[in-house]
């Protein structure tokens, strides 16, 4: 039988910017005792492992404030926009951040990129039949964009050289479809 589920006795927010919201929550637990619990909810999000042919793929690397890097590569992701589908925020993206739109989008995998105290759930697709289709990007963005072999992609995602969890879970799907 599945664990009984908690009560969420009050909600406030704590933080909000256009990225995130905070809240803190009171939760009665099923035996009656009740818990603070924090949530960082982000939305929903999109990434897409844009192939060029079917053997290289488009990557991008930008500054990556968090984790002070700049030398990682990762596909085209980003934030569902109020009103918009996933599959069209997909095709956003890959305007804004490489430059090109995909002709064909082939879902790989929806997750929830942590399953504790943040609310974010990803969308993940494979691009193909690209075409060139630019929007500006977003004004703290900006980006090298690169082509990669795919069999590279996937040594870099092996020895955790791409950690970005939306990219190496798609290259790991494109992997496995590519053996079947």
């Amino acid at each position: 039988m599945p664990p009984r589920p908690w009560k969420t006795l009050s909600s406030r927010p704590v933080y909000e910017n256009p990225w995130m919201c905070l809240r803190e929550d009171i939760a009665e637990l099923p035996d009656g005792r009740t818990t603070l619990y924090g949530v960082v909810d982000f939305g929903e999000c999109v990434g897409v492992l844009p192939f060029v042919d079917p053997d290289h793929v488009m990557l991008l690397r930008q500054y990556r404030y968090v984790f002070g890097e700049n030398h990682r590569w990762e596909m085209p992701t980003g934030g569902i926009k109020a009103g918009e589908t996933a599959e069209d925020a997909a095709r956003r993206e890959l305007q804004e951040e490489i430059g090109y739109t995909a002709g064909r989008l082939e879902w790989v995998s929806t997750y929830y990129t942590s399953k504790s105290i943040c609310h974010e759930i990803a969308h993940l697709y494979l691009g193909y039949d690209l075409r060139q289709s630019s929007l500006p990007p977003d004004e703290t963005e900006f980006f090298e964009v690169a082509v990669f072999p795919f069999e590279e992609v996937l040594e870099m995602v092996r020895r955790s050289e791409i950690r970005d969890s939306m990219t190496v879970i798609a290259v790991l799907h494109a992997a496995l479809s590519r053996q079947g």
